[in-house]
């Protein structure tokens, strides 16, 4: 990691750290970044050390959105459409949308921790994690309609999770901003703290300190799950339940319960 990077990752006692780091223009997202989250998130998910991950920007804001340059420096349009319609071998995200789908394809927990303005691709970007913490300074907004674009990083993915249908379309189709209160309201946010990049670290460590191998069944039960058909969901939690029970993992986690002491997984 250096300080020019504009996408950082650190990796200590099982927590992965990503960052956003160009606070200079507000972490707007460039061809630089894109390609950073999407590296990051493909580094962390061959990593089996890393238990959580925490996702946060550098400076005053999370994100402020695309970098308008990338419009201003492409007035042929043809390249970004290339990257658009075309996906790399084996790949269901192409260029512009694996940033935000990257962690949802990551097994173990990724928390955002957010702070100021959420617009646009930041918006998508912390949609793609699972837990998203704000500060009561924080504003999001589905941005892309002011530049005369659709949101396309990966949204109809992730927010008909968090919210109904309508209430989304008022957000697309306007673009207007909304405060962190009606944020939480509406489920874009998890929870408001005061300082959201301690609590986003301090929930991955709590997280690291749990079954890794249950945690990671569990995301992928949460994901695959929540919109499936009754019987197929059942017989999901069937089946990750019995990759688990009598493990090692499990085991050390009934003992290390029974004796009172931090549990040591492997």
């Amino acid at each position: 990691m250096t300080d020019t990077q504009t996408v950082q990752l650190t990796i200590s006692d099982h927590i992965a750290e990503v960052v956003l780091n160009r606070p200079h223009r507000n972490n707007a997202v460039d061809i630089s970044v894109f390609e950073g989250l999407a590296e990051a998130g493909q580094q962390i998910s061959e990593n089996r050390d890393v238990r959580a991950v925490v996702l946060r920007g550098n400076g005053d804001h999370f994100c402020s959105g695309i970098d308008t340059a990338l419009f201003t420096s492409n007035p042929d349009p043809k390249s970004l459409i290339d990257r658009i319609l075309t996906l790399p071998e084996g790949e269901t995200s192409n260029f512009f949308q694996k940033p935000c789908t990257i962690w949802q394809e990551i097994d173990v927990p990724v928390i955002a921790a957010l702070h100021g303005v959420t617009y646009g691709a930041g918006f998508q970007i912390a949609l793609g994690a699972d837990i998203r913490i704000a500060s009561a300074c924080t504003r999001m907004s589905v941005m892309e309609i002011k530049w005369g674009l659709i949101p396309d990083m990966g949204i109809s993915t992730t927010l008909p999770r968090l919210m109904r249908a309508d209430l989304a379309k008022e957000l697309i189709f306007t673009g207007r901003i909304v405060e962190a209160d009606e944020a939480l309201t509406l489920g874009l946010v998890t929870r408001i703290t005061q300082e959201p990049d301690e609590a986003a670290h301090a929930l991955a460590l709590q997280i690291a300190q749990k079954n890794p191998d249950a945690i990671r069944r569990d995301k992928r039960l949460m994901n695959e799950a929540w919109t499936a058909q009754r019987a197929e969901a059942l017989r999901l939690e069937a089946v990750l339940q019995a990759e688990v029970i009598g493990q090692p993992n499990q085991m050390e986690a009934v003992f290390a319960n029974m004796q009172k002491r931090p549990p040591r997984f492997t």
